[in-house]
Formats: C-alpha cells, structure tokens, sequence
C-alpha cells in the first residue's frame, strides 16, 4: 500500500481521513517534486522523490501531461505554463500581496534598493511581492552600476528559510516549541543544507541566529543563500500582534553599514508599522 503523503503548504489543517482525496493528494506530491535542482523528471525519478510506485508516478505525470500542467518528450516530464496560473491567481486576488506592493514601489524609489515580502512555507521562504532598480547611480554620480539582485529573487521564488534574513525573522515568530519542532523535522530530514561557506548549518548556531532575531525584532543576513547578496528584514505583523510575513532589503555591505543600516532598518520598521493595519 502507498502511505500517505505529506502536503507542503502554509496553510494546511488536519481534516479527517474520509474528506480526504489521496490521489489528488499524490498528483500534487509529484507536480511539487519539480524544484530548481531537478527541472526535469522521469518516472523512475518522480517516485523517488513522491515515494510512489513507478508505475504510480508514471500514472500521475501521463496525467498532469495530458491536463497541460506538464511538457514531455515521451521519456522526462517538465512544468508546463499552465502551472502559473495557481500563482497568477494567488496574487491577483490573495491580501497580503495586494497590501503590500505599493508600500515596496515607494520604498524601491526612494531608497533605490530592492525590496521583497515573503511568507514561509515548510523550510522555504516564497516571495510574494517585490520591488527594485535593476541599475542605479554610483557614489561619484558618474556612471550606472548594477544594483544588487540575488539570483531567482522574483514573485514565487523560493529560498531556504535557514539562510535567509526573511526566514530567520520568520522562524523567529515562532514559539519555541514551534521551532524546536522545525529544526527537529529538517535534521531528521538530511539537515540544513549548505549553500554558501556562511550558511549556518549547525542546529545550536541556526538556534543563536534565531533567538538574536527574535529579541532584535530585525535579522541581517551576509552571503549566508549566495555570495556577495546581504539582507535585512523585519517582520510584518497584522494588529493582533501575529506575524503574516517578513518585509526585507537586499544591498550592498556598504548600504548595511553603520548609520547606511540605521535608515534602511527605520524605513522596513516604519513600513511594516504602516502596513499593520492593511493585514
């Protein structure tokens, strides 16, 4: 028999097991084993991934091809388009996004940096509004540099939470309990990954790291998902105190430094402030 899989997302809740449709369940275990790691899959790959039979997976992947989710050339499967269509309609009717995007057009334009908000959602961050300048002045007025964008930072991307400054803020939302839970579920899953030579990737360090977010209420992150990308975040509450996202900065070292970091950390403090309200 197929045991029963477990569903990523921010906002499962337990139901019981007789409103529970455990092929759709499957169908979508084997459309999120597509990640940037493996673009492509096979059947013999996708039951690796899903714990599915291969012949199960094969089923589920012929499916998803045939309903246009998925590409294939006979033997590998790829996401198709039409997989946007879940993320075009989560951003054109979800709260938050909508809240959120003009607040990070007015901070891109009068800081000149760009600007994400994010949820978390397992052990990965996913931006769900963003805002920046792709080029900006350097400090002499002379000539066009290009600002500072991380690799894959666009609307959907997905970033492991232990190395970002969004996901720490995140995770320090949580109790201790919660997170303890968090931490506990990653190492027995193949630990935190290392991403750069200054990913935290020891638990009692990640833990420090968290702690030191929750009682700053901000978290800087230096080249800890990719090298030469530096971060700030603060967290973005609603008015019952909880906290919905996390709002960041991605800059330069020099942008981050000294009374440079005063002001970006005031302008994240007084937009999330701002946006409390809105949700």
């Amino acid at each position: 028999m197929i045991a029963s899989l477990p569903i990523r997302t921010a906002g499962a809740f337990p139901i019981a097991k007789a409103d529970r449709i455990d092929g759709m369940a499957r169908g979508m275990a084997v459309l999120e084993s597509f990640d940037t790691q493996r673009q492509r899959l096979n059947a013999t790959l996708a039951a690796e991934r899903t714990g599915l039979t291969r012949a199960a997976a094969r089923r589920h992947l012929l499916t998803l091809a045939h309903l246009g989710y998925l590409e294939t050339d006979g033997g590998f499967f790829w996401l198709s388009t039409k997989v946007l269509r879940f993320s075009g309609s989560y951003l054109a009717t979800a709260r938050l996004p909508r809240a959120v995007q003009p607040m990070l057009n007015r901070l891109a334009v009068q800081a000149r940096e760009s600007f994400s908000a994010a949820v978390l959602d397992g052990d990965e961050v996913v931006i769900v509004a963003r805002s920046g300048f792709e080029w900006r002045r350097s400090p002499d007025d002379k000539a066009p540099v290009a600002a500072v964008l991380a690799y894959g930072l666009h609307l959907g991307a997905r970033l492991p939470a232990h190395a970002t400054s969004t996901g720490q803020v995140l995770l320090a939302a949580k109790s201790k309990t919660e997170f303890n839970a968090w931490l506990k579920a990653r190492l027995d899953s193949g630990g935190l990954p290392r991403l750069t030579v200054h990913t935290t990737t020891d638990a009692r360090k990640l833990k420090m790291l968290v702690e030191r977010a929750r009682l700053d209420d901000f978290c800087l992150a230096a080249e800890a998902h990719e090298l030469g990308v530096h971060a700030l975040a603060v967290p973005l509450r609603d008015m019952q105190g909880r906290t919905v996202a996390a709002l960041n900065v991605v800059t330069t070292p020099q942008r981050l430094a000294g009374e440079n970091r005063r002001d970006l950390l005031s302008l994240l403090l007084d937009a999330a402030r701002e946006l409390r309200p809105l949700v």
